[in-house]
């Protein structure tokens, strides 16, 4: 459902357009439907003049687990050929120009935590865990994630995340440079607007072009994004990933 994604433009803060996982039944587990409304959500906001800043937000005590397995399971039991829903908002990630800022409260799974790796500025509550057990589930690293991840953290660090699934607590993730600021659960939502106000109130120009020579090269990491889904595709259509799924679901039952 669509409506699993809000977007809204909130009266207080002029010139930033919210966008929200809003399916806490299933810990907002991202579907197909949800990747493209969150995309035009992204390209709305980067080609809408008005816009100067962009708010990644989930509910009370989750981010976003993650993608939806059930649509992943699917995906590798038909032996589907394309790619994955998810990639429209990974390339779209890569054409934005404007600040992005997210909010992250409790669960930041999958690419609920490597979103994270696109935003400029990211506040999480202390009850926060950053994982991403790709390995676990037969897959590998996505959203140029495998190149993004070392140059933050350093080698072992990335390794221990992306490889060895270990999860990040917000003060690790902090100290890793994966996120900007801790606060208390009832802070995040407002400390993420107010820094999001604060961006969109600054020179638009002087913005975009500091943020292109702080970000560095897009085509090196779409490259990567490339590279990554090669894999991941491959990956997803294999004998072990169908088992670590139907594993999982089990698990789940």
């Amino acid at each position: 459902m669509t409506d699993h994604i809000e977007i809204t433009r909130p009266e207080a803060h002029p010139g930033v357009l919210v966008l929200r996982f809003n399916r806490p039944d299933k810990k907002n587990a991202i579907t197909q439907a949800m990747y493209e409304k969150l995309t035009a959500g992204l390209l709305e906001g980067e080609q809408d003049d008005t816009i100067r800043a962009i708010v990644f937000l989930g509910t009370e005590g989750c981010f976003s687990a993650g993608n939806d397995m059930a649509d992943f399971l699917g995906f590798a039991m038909a032996g589907a050929v394309g790619e994955p829903a998810a990639f429209g908002l990974l390339k779209a990630l890569t054409e934005v120009t404007k600040p992005l800022v997210s909010g992250v409260d409790g669960l930041a799974i999958g690419i609920g935590t490597t979103l994270h790796m696109h935003c400029d500025l990211t506040v999480a509550s202390d009850r926060s865990l950053f994982k991403t057990p790709f390995v676990d589930l037969a897959l590998v690293p996505e959203a140029a994630s495998s190149l993004i991840a070392p140059r933050v953290m350093g080698h072992q660090r990335a390794f221990a995340m992306l490889a060895a699934s270990e999860g990040f607590s917000a003060e690790q993730a902090r100290e890793a440079g994966l996120i900007w600021k801790v606060v208390s659960p009832d802070q995040v939502e407002t400390e993420t607007l107010k820094i999001a106000s604060q961006l969109a109130s600054k020179p638009p120009a002087a913005m975009k072009i500091a943020r292109a020579l702080v970000k560095g090269s897009a085509d090196e990491v779409r490259t990567r994004m490339q590279e990554e889904l090669v894999h991941f595709v491959a990956q997803l259509k294999s004998a072990e990933a169908r088992a670590a799924f139907e594993a999982f679901m089990k698990g789940r039952g």
